[in-house]
C-alpha cells in the first residue's frame, strides 16, 4: 500500500447528515482509525452537535495534518470555512467522508459517496492536490453560490431534509423545483461586472456561479467547471424561457446539455461584483447567504484536498 497522506489527523463528523447515517459512519470511521492505526501519526472524532460547530472545530485544528470532514456538502462547508481562518503556513489539509444527500463536492473530487469504507480507502491511498475555493462576500465556498430560483431550491432542499423528509437526491431537487418556480417565475433583474465586463439582465431565474461542475445532487449547471483551474464558471439566463422551458432546462442540464440553449450565457470568470434590485435567494453550498450585492472571486490553489489516487 501507497503511504498514506494523513498524517495527524482530526475527523469531524455530523452525526445527524444522511437521516443519521453520520452517526453510523462516525463510529465506523472511530473502528477504522483504531483498528488501522499505520495510516495516521494519531487521530481525534469529533461530533457536531449544531449548526456552527464544524466551523468552530476545524478553526482550531491548528497542529493537525489532516481534517476529515464526515457528512454532506454542509458539514464540509462549515469545515472549509473553519480552516481558512488559519494561516496558510499552518493549514491542515482537508479530506471528506461524504454521507449526504447531495454530496456534490463529492462528485467533483471523485470520492466514493455514502460508503465510508471505500472513502477511507481512497483517502488513505489518496494524495494532496492544491485545490481552489471561490469566495462571496468573505465567505468561501468549495463547489457553488446560486442566485435566484437555483438558490430557492437549494434552500427548500436543505429545509426539508431538517424536517425529516424521506425523499433523496435529484427527486427532492425536482419536487422542490416544481413547489419553487410558481413563487418566483417573473425571476430577479441585477447589473454586474465579470472581470471588469459589464453584464445586465432581468428576470434572470437561473444563476450559478461554480467550483467544480454541479449542483443540486448531480445536475451538471457548469459541466466544464474544474476545481484546478484558478476560475469560476458561471451560467445565467438572459432570457426568461415560459414555464415548460424552464422545466426542458433543468432536465437538460442533469447531463450537462442545455449549455447550448439561446436564452442561456456561460463564461469563466476570476472576480465579480453583482448588484441585484431586490434581495434574492441565495447560497453557498446549500447555506443562506443575505443582501442585494456581492463580491465575488475565485481563490486558486488556496486549500489542499485529499483526492483519489
Amino acid at each position: 500500500m501507497p503511504q498514506s497522506p494523513l498524517g495527524r489527523t482530526l475527523v469531524i463528523a455530523n452525526p445527524t447528515a444522511h437521516s443519521g447515517r453520520g452517526a453510523e459512519a462516525a463510529d465506523f470511521s472511530r473502528s477504522f482509525l483504531a483498528s488501522y492505526q499505520s495510516v495516521t501519526t494519531g487521530h481525534e472524532l469529533l461530533r457536531t452537535r449544531a449548526a456552527g460547530d464544524a466551523t468552530q472545530m476545524a478553526a482550531s485544528a491548528v497542529g493537525f495534518d489532516t481534517v476529515v470532514a464526515l457528512g454532506g456538502d454542509g458539514v464540509i462547508h462549515e469545515v472549509v470555512g473553519g480552516l481558512m481562518q488559519i494561516p496558510v503556513a499552518r493549514r491542515p489539509q482537508l479530506g471528506i467522508i461524504p454521507i449526504g444527500t447531495g454530496n456534490d463536492y463529492a462528485r467533483t473530487l471523485g470520492m466514493a459517496r455514502n460508503d465510508p469504507a471505500r472513502a477511507w480507502a481512497q483517502l488513505v491511498r489518496g494524495h494532496a492536490q492544491a485545490t481552489d475555493l471561490g469566495e462571496v462576500n468573505g465567505i468561501p465556498f468549495m463547489e457553488t453560490l446560486s442566485f435566484g430560483l437555483d438558490a430557492a431550491i437549494a434552500l427548500d432542499t436543505s429545509d426539508r431534509r431538517a424536517a425529516g423528509t424521506r425523499m433523496e437526491g435529484e427527486n427532492l431537487f425536482y419536487s422542490s423545483g416544481l413547489r419553487i418556480m410558481a413563487q418566483a417565475r417573473q425571476g430577479w433583474s441585477w447589473h454586474g461586472a465579470f472581470d471588469g465586463k459589464g453584464h445586465t439582465a432581468s428576470n434572470t431565474i437561473i444563476f450559478a456561479i461554480q467550483v467544480g461542475p454541479t449542483y443540486g445532487a448531480g445536475f451538471r449547471i457548469c459541466p466544464e467547471a474544474s476545481p484546478t483551474d484558478g476560475l469560476l464558471d458561471v451560467c445565467y439566463n438572459h432570457i426568461l424561457p415560459p414555464v415548460p422551458g424552464v422545466l426542458a432546462l433543468f432536465g437538460l442540464a442533469r447531463f450537462g446539455r442545455h449549455t447550448g440553449s439561446r436564452v442561456l450565457r456561460n463564461l469563466r470568470m476570476r472576480e465579480a461584483a453583482i448588484d441585484f434590485d431586490e434581495e434574492p435567494p441565495c447560497q453557498a453550498d446549500g447555506e443562506k447567504v443575505t443582501g442585494k450585492h456581492f463580491e465575488v472571486r475565485s481563490l486558486p490553489a488556496t486549500l489542499r484536498v485529499i483526492v483519489p489516487a
